[in-house]
């Protein structure tokens, strides 16, 4: 009999220093990927250090003890490979896709990037200007600005908070010593996901895994305390933005949770042109010029986030027509648009499946937080088990926090922080005496 819970093209082993590999058997491709995975991000840094992991991504093709800058980047190019990496709240991860044949080189580069970066002084003041350019795009852009109040307001001083590229002080003043410093101390055998995915062979997988990263200090966990919820609202004005872009939101649970009926609840709530989302707020209303919702559930919290942008006159209409339907769903889900939810959660997951990056991101994440793999059978078996009653009893819990409400962009003049906390709290006075917390 199958096991649902395992997927039978993966094959997960631990090195003797407990860095993890993966090696996921994609027959019908003719490229490879190839990726490391650090557990460690910006909920892993202290306010001192916030941004800290996102520039060792930047500076870690900038040198190695064996290759300068220069060189780094011949010996992927000659090879026809594409090099990216990327740094989240709770991971830092480096990319490479090229050929089948040259997934030993490929192994051996990333562990030379990963473990030998010397992050030299003069390259550290070139990319140094070079992230101070994307922190200023990056405050320029209101839904960013957006998002970032959000974390603000959803964990308060707690690491979860902030923001990964960092604050401008901080990329200012970070140095090498620091540099070296934070990634000895985080980049260990026991923070470490190693993934190949390709028509490969994994025992061949494992030992040039080995040979590329068996010598990594072991370590221990990167373990974060989870985060307390606070709620609340924020705006900020943006000069020259010609809309009003609101992120609005509730706790679900975790990755370590039973999650699942969040997701449902999010995707039934406000993905696709049909939801109610899109359907009662765009189409029939006209209130919004772009909407969505989602489920963020990472391993320390979940965060059931509405996303939209609007005309500051329409903000207030926003807020109660939103709520109104957030409201109806603690009261009835329609059966349809469960089915069409559980649907597009599975063309969803379906299309991760078909993207090699995808699928090395998901099963490092459970490495992390599950210590095993999750096949996509487990997964839509637990979606579909998702009943009715359990998507109103999602949308009641989350109606029974205070809601995080953050706006950014054109805020109009009589939008001050008495009207917010008005709008804002539009989803306390509609939803069921029952429901409501003490004030």
């Amino acid at each position: 009999m199958t096991d649902p819970t395992r997927s039978p093209d993966t094959t997960v082993a631990t090195l003797s220093n407990g860095v993890r590999v993966v090696a996921i058997r994609l027959p019908h491709l003719e490229s490879v990927s190839v990726s490391v995975f650090v557990r460690t991000g910006s909920a892993h840094e202290s306010r001192r250090l916030n941004g800290i992991s996102h520039v060792a991504e930047h500076m870690a093709f900038k040198g190695t003890h064996e290759r300068d800058c220069q060189q780094i980047n011949l010996d992927a190019e000659r090879l026809g490979a594409e090099v990216n990496a990327h740094t989240d709240k709770d991971h830092t991860a480096y990319h490479m896709r090229g050929m089948v044949r040259h997934t030993r080189q490929f192994l051996q580069m990333l562990g030379d990037i990963v473990q030998g970066s010397t992050f030299p002084d003069a390259e550290l003041e070139r990319e140094r200007q070079v992230i101070l350019h994307e922190y200023v795009e990056d405050e320029d852009d209101a839904l960013s600005t957006a998002y970032k109040l959000f974390d603000k307001i959803c964990f308060g001083t707690h690491p979860m908070a902030q923001a990964v590229i960092g604050t401008r002080r901080n990329i200012e003043r970070f140095t090498r010593a620091e540099l070296l410093d934070y990634v000895q101390r985080q980049y260990t055998g026991a923070n470490v996901v190693v993934g190949v995915a390709g028509n490969v062979d994994p025992e061949s997988i494992m030992a040039d895994a080995n040979a590329a990263f068996g010598a990594m200090q072991r370590g221990s966990e990167n373990v974060v305390a989870a985060p307390a919820y606070v709620g609340g609202v924020k705006s900020r004005r943006l000069a020259g933005c010609p809309q009003t872009h609101v992120v609005l939101g509730f706790p679900i649970p975790t990755l370590k949770e039973d999650y699942h009926a969040g997701v449902v609840a999010a995707a039934l709530f406000g993905e696709g042109m049909s939801s109610p989302l899109m359907d009662q707020i765009r189409e029939r209303r006209g209130l919004v010029y772009y909407a969505a919702c989602s489920a963020d559930v990472l391993e320390l919290c979940g965060q059931f986030v509405i996303e939209a942008s609007t005309a500051p006159e329409h903000l207030e209409e926003f807020f109660v027509e939103v709520a109104r339907l957030l409201v109806e769903h603690t009261e009835t889900i329609d059966p349809v648009g469960l089915e069409r939810a559980r649907n597009q959660i599975a063309v969803r997951s379906l299309r991760a499946q078909e993207r090699p990056f995808r699928r090395l991101e998901e099963a490092a994440q459970d490495l992390f937080v599950h210590g095993r793999v999750r096949s996509r059978a487990e997964f839509m078996a637990r979606v579909e088990a998702v009943s009715a009653p359990q998507v109103r009893d999602a949308f009641a819990r989350m109606l029974g926090c205070r809601a995080s409400v953050a706006i950014a962009g054109k805020v109009g003049k009589g939008v001050d922080d008495r009207f917010l906390e008005r709008v804002a709290a539009q989803v306390v006075v509609q939803q069921p005496a029952s429901l409501r917390q003490p004030t």
